[in-house]
């Protein structure tokens, strides 16, 4: 489990962060320590008096190894970990201004509009008592008229006053409301439609305010008025708490609050950083979007202020972290000064087949205990031996090596061939307990390990 929001992220320290990663990420340790320092050094900063702060900038960090060793994981679990507003972007969604494709401004935006949800999510549960009772209220308000022409409910207690009545059977009713009672009885209520005419705009910078205007065209005809609609008593609920939370939540708050943590501690992951760096000494037309894409990065990542809805956001102290493969292409591919931003390096090492034993056993969400839950639903309890488990490790570690080297996924692809029979009758099997044991998975993988051709295809 991942910390409490009372333990977050920007108070953990490196051993501590470090800790959390190893629960669902085996080796790598050079990786999530240089990590863990990276943002424990954004809590330290903001401890530094107010004239040394601007001055200390983050230390940007690039990931370099094959796929599946845990860069996108590491990125995941620290977004999971984390108060502090986080975007995972992949790289080859963006181009240089004049290409159809996102404008890399657009990664701060996201950002941002994330960090707003993050924060009215923050504030919206700390009014959470306040939005029930309103809920309440407005569903007692519909629901009462209604039950009292219905013959069948007992509105009007007997031996009390007109008004003790009414207390009365209000509480009576907000109880069975409570309760869970009335979630299938339908009433009428006004809610205004939500229906909006959305037109993405691509390939040009800050047209974000642009966009929003488009969408607004909306209320021009007719798509924002209110009108009245059937729906049961625990649909109304759910929309009457989208609109008291919203109610509830001071908007301007929060766009202040998400402005601070963005710019303070803000952390965007970019994936597949190798895929825009240029490849071969020829200028092909994608080569230059590439180059550009890179261009276009520099000014974000070294301190820049872009422009939002929300307002504009300074990225001076934005840590950016990317990863890539760098099958191909090689960091020095990438242009010097960009390089020059992503100061710390860091070289995932490849799988080996211990790692995958750790990979099958460790984690908190290990892989064979994800399938061990999976047919259980089913009613099928099932086991995997020691020599099992090593012997998978060894499959998924010869497959790597002789076909092309996927990392970790290969145990994905390895067990889905291994249990595909089980899984397909897992329903007429309810009941039974089966240990899968070495001798069955050499049985089932065998045939297709001795035929590399068909491993290509199948594992």
């Amino acid at each position: 489990m991942a910390y409490s929001a009372s333990k977050r992220l920007d108070q953990l320290k490196p051993a501590e962060i470090v800790a959390e990663l190893d629960k669902y990420i085996i080796g790598q340790t050079q990786a999530k320590r240089t990590i863990a320092v990276a943002i424990r050094n954004r809590t330290r900063r903001k401890r530094l008096p107010i004239e040394i702060q601007d001055e200390v900038s983050p230390k940007n960090i690039i990931m370099i190894g094959p796929t599946g060793v845990g860069k996108t994981e590491i990125a995941r679990r620290i977004a999971k970990l984390s108060n502090a507003p986080f975007i995972k972007v992949e790289a080859t969604k963006y181009t240089e201004v004049g290409y159809v494709g996102r404008d890399v401004e657009s990664i701060i935006r996201d950002l941002m509009s994330a960090a707003v949800q993050q924060v009215k999510t923050e504030l919206a549960d700390a009014q959470q008592g306040v939005v029930q009772m309103r809920v309440e209220e407005r569903l007692l308000d519909i629901l009462l008229p209604q039950l009292q022409n219905d013959s069948s409910v007992d509105v009007i207690e007997v031996g009390t006053s007109y008004t003790d009545s009414q207390k009365a059977t209000r509480e009576r009713f907000r109880k069975m409301l409570r309760e869970g009672k009335f979630d299938d009885k339908e009433v009428e209520i006004n809610v205004q439609s939500r229906k909006r005419v959305g037109i993405e705009v691509l390939g040009q910078p800050n047209m974000e305010e642009l966009q929003e205007a488009m969408q607004s065209l909306g209320s021009i005809f007719g798509n924002g008025k209110a009108h009245n609609r059937k729906l049961t008593i625990k649909r109304a609920r759910e929309i009457f708490i989208e609109e008291e939370t919203e109610k509830a939540v001071d908007n301007d708050r929060a766009i202040d609050e998400a402005k601070e943590r963005v710019e303070q501690m803000g952390i965007v992951f970019i994936d597949e950083i190798d895929k825009v760096a240029k490849t071969g000494a020829g200028s092909s037309g994608i080569d230059v979007s590439r180059e550009g894409v890179q261009r276009d990065l520099l000014p974000i990542i070294e301190g820049t202020s872009v422009s939002t809805k929300w307002g504009v956001i300074d990225t001076t102290h934005i840590l950016f972290i990317a990863s890539g493969a760098f099958h191909v292409s090689k960091p020095s591919d990438l242009i010097p000064e960009l390089q020059g931003r992503f100061p710390l390096r860091v070289e995932l090492d490849d799988l080996t087949a211990n790692d995958f034993y750790r990979i099958l056993t460790e984690p908190a969400n290990a892989i064979t205990m994800q399938y061990r839950e999976l047919l259980k639903t089913e009613g099928v309890q099932i086991d995997f031996d020691e020599k099992c488990i090593r012997r998978l490790s060894e499959i998924a570690y010869e497959v790597n090596s002789n076909n092309d080297n996927i990392g970790a996924r290969r145990l994905f692809t390895i067990m889905e061939k291994l249990l595909e029979e089980l899984s397909y009758s897992a329903d007429e099997l309810s009941g039974q307990s089966i240990t899968i044991t070495k001798e069955y998975v050499d049985e089932r993988l065998d045939d297709v390990l001795q035929n590399q051709d068909l491993s290509k295809f199948i594992l």
